[in-house]
């Protein structure tokens, strides 16, 4: 896969975005993030694992674009279950509008299997020092615009919104190296049972084993906000938004969805009080810091 761009902070390599174009039809190829990694070198990502190929390190896909695969693997049709279908998209760069060592603004075309183009992307990803000097960590900012591209109402849908109840993935999504000893929690809930499907102001992931880090994550705009979070631990692990957890998103024509997300990217294990006062410093209406710098 070729690189794309490179991630620093503090001189350090964090992150690499990679195009994904080579890889197979059924995976969706698409551009993301992997590795990822603390400051001190711990990778926190994972891509093309051997349990679910179509998961790609930190990015942004929908299993549902109008019928339309882009997010990789079987398709779940209502009545079928889970079904291979010649129905995978692709997402391809088409170009930067700013670039360096902090981030990148991206522009993406979503291409169906029939070679037509549904959504338009803009992708904006950021990487800075945390505000909060005592915390060994860095942010991870992603911020995605998918804008309908057809004269015609595009539907953005799930497993979930096709009858799998629970599945509401898609969007943003996070696949996590494996893990040994993870806790993961938003809020006052902890567990997967309580933590997937609840709407909370933050999630974090916590790696208790002998390489531990930290995940936390927030929305950056209401919208986001009020998506449940995706959270799996014992099949797989990996965390995101659910974007249509029960109905679909329309999208009219040249009308634009737009969510987003902070993450505090952390070596060692933070405790609750730790990740909540980070999360409040984060919220979606503080101010955060533009990319590019204006």
């Amino acid at each position: 896969m070729a690189e794309l761009a490179e991630l620093r902070v503090r001189g350090r390599v964090v992150a690499t975005h990679v195009d994904g174009a080579e890889l197979d039809a059924v995976l969706a190829p698409r551009p993301h993030l992997h590795p990822v990694r603390t400051l001190g070198g711990r990778v926190v990502s994972d891509a093309v694992p051997a349990d679910h190929r179509w998961h790609l390190g930190v990015g942004v896909g929908v299993q549902d674009v109008d019928g339309g695969n882009f997010w990789g693997g079987r398709t779940y049709v209502r009545g079928q279950g889970y079904t291979w279908r010649d129905d995978h998209g692709r997402i391809e760069h088409d170009g930067f509008d700013a670039r360096d060592d902090g981030g990148f603004v991206e522009r993406l075309r979503w291409v169906g299997a029939e070679g037509g183009v549904p959504l338009r992307e803009r992708r904006t990803v950021c990487a800075r020092s945390p505000a909060d000097p005592g915390v060994d960590g860095w942010e991870l900012e992603l911020v995605t615009e998918l804008t309908n591209a057809t004269d015609r109402p595009v539907r953005l849908g799930s497993p979930a919104t096709n009858g799998r109840t629970g599945a509401g993935y898609g969007g943003l999504f996070w696949r996590l190296p494996p893990a040994t000893e993870p806790r993961v929690r938003a809020g006052d809930a902890v567990g997967e049972a309580a933590v997937h499907g609840l709407v909370a102001p933050w999630l974090a992931w916590t790696e208790h084993g002998p390489d531990p880090f930290t995940l936390a994550l927030v929305a950056t705009d209401a919208a986001t906000a009020a998506d449940p979070w995706f959270v799996r631990v014992a099949g797989y692990p990996g965390i995101g938004s659910q974007l249509a957890a029960e109905d679909p998103v329309r999208v009219p024509p040249g009308g634009t969805v737009r969510r987003g997300w902070r993450a505090l990217v952390a070596d060692g294990s933070l405790d609750r009080a730790a990740v909540s006062r980070w999360a409040r410093a984060h919220r979606p209406e503080a101010v955060g810091v533009p990319y590019p710098p204006r």
